[in-house]
């Protein structure tokens, strides 16, 4: 058994520029997951394309093409792509008919360029209005509204080929610290998590979601030690109470919340043994190599820690199998049809009659 191909396959890279890095190469060649792209990797819709294509070439296997593509402030495709305000807009419409065909719409931009994997939507509860990170993400502030919409977006983005990400589990809407920045602490107990923040949690599982992401937060009730992200005391609600059974995706550890706190071999060890199967380590080479070298040595040390690797490289084996698919040229016809501009512009309207997804003169 090859360890370290095996811990490479647990890890989604990124870089910092619109073409790969000898070092990001390297790191594909070692059996990465996937790759994410952000904001300074994107042009216009055919080069996102030709790019996404390249790195599958490059990997020669099912190679998981990752994006946050959530509408309004969380977008990163944008030229020539629909432009969809926030979800607290389709939450204060409240209207799952058209959450499902935004969802439909992300699916449809993502896959006509070659994503596989979207992370969105975020499911948490916008319990604080002060929270500087999550806000108008958030459907709302009513966990029945924000799990019913949610289960619906997923539904209409997965039904395009594309898989969701429900997130950050537990929940991150009610901290007043931003998790990039920062490791924030939250007071609440099970109770409160069974009444406020799981609910959209459950209804995204029961909806089939394929991934949830973890949160860097530490619930001092819980676990006053580690973040969501590291605590097998936090992380196994999610088998538990959630009833979710695929793979769990770690927020980016580069964030200052991990990062600035532990060193990149071991946040990524940790985040492993605590039940996470997917890591993001989205920008540096040398800390993804790290995160890569740190998943490999805990196997060599630990029988335990081996089986666990083992588990969840199984796990994004089979999400790579379902969602990932082959390098493909661009397909410029899946953007700007009628009905997602007449979506677009009902909601940027905060009109909420029914769009028809399926229509192509809608």
């Amino acid at each position: 058994m090859d360890l370290d191909r095996l811990a490479a396959s647990l890890v989604v890279i990124g870089f910092a520029d619109k073409t790969p890095s000898p070092e990001a190469l390297a790191l594909i060649d070692r059996g990465a997951a996937g790759a994410i792209l952000f904001k300074e990797n994107i042009g216009s819709a055919a080069e996102v394309a030709e790019l996404c294509a390249s790195l599958k070439r490059r990997a020669g296997r099912k190679f998981l093409l990752c994006v946050d593509q959530e509408g309004g402030r969380v977008a990163r495709l944008r030229e020539g792509f629909a432009r969809l305000p926030p979800m607290r807009t389709l939450g204060e419409l409240d209207d799952e008919a058209l959450a499902a065909a935004a969802g439909r719409l992300l699916g449809e931009e993502c896959r006509s360029v070659g994503f596989d994997l979207d992370f969105a939507p975020v499911v948490d509860v916008d319990s604080n209005p002060q929270n500087p990170v999550i806000g108008d993400r958030s459907f709302g502030r009513s966990p029945e509204v924000v799990g019913r919409l949610g289960a619906a977006l997923i539904k209409g983005l997965q039904a395009t080929g594309v898989a969701a990400c429900a997130k950050h589990f537990p929940g991150h809407g009610d901290t007043l610290q931003d998790s990039h920045r920062t490791l924030p602490h939250l007071p609440h107990d099970l109770e409160r998590l069974k009444r406020i923040e799981l609910p959209p949690f459950v209804a995204a599982a029961r909806a089939g979601v394929a991934t949830v992401m973890t949160a860097h937060v530490v619930f001092d009730a819980l676990d006053p030690e580690l973040p969501a992200t590291m605590s097998s005391k936090v992380l196994s609600l999610l088998k538990g109470s959630v009833g979710f059974r695929g793979p769990i995706v770690s927020d980016d550890l580069e964030m200052a919340a991990v990062a600035e706190r532990w060193p990149m071999d071991e946040a990524a060890a940790r985040s492993v043994a605590a039940g996470c199967d997917l890591l993001l380590v989205c920008h540096r080479s040398d800390r993804q190599a790290l995160a890569i070298d740190g998943l490999r040595c805990a196997a060599e040390k630990s029988s335990e820690a081996r089986l666990r690797l083992q588990e969840a490289a199984a796990q994004v084996t089979a999400l790579a199998e379902r969602w990932a698919a082959p390098p493909t040229a661009f397909e410029p016809a899946r953007l700007q049809q009628p009905w997602m501009l007449e979506l677009a512009d009902r909601l940027g309207s905060g009109a909420s009659s029914h769009v028809d997804p399926t229509s192509r003169s809608a």
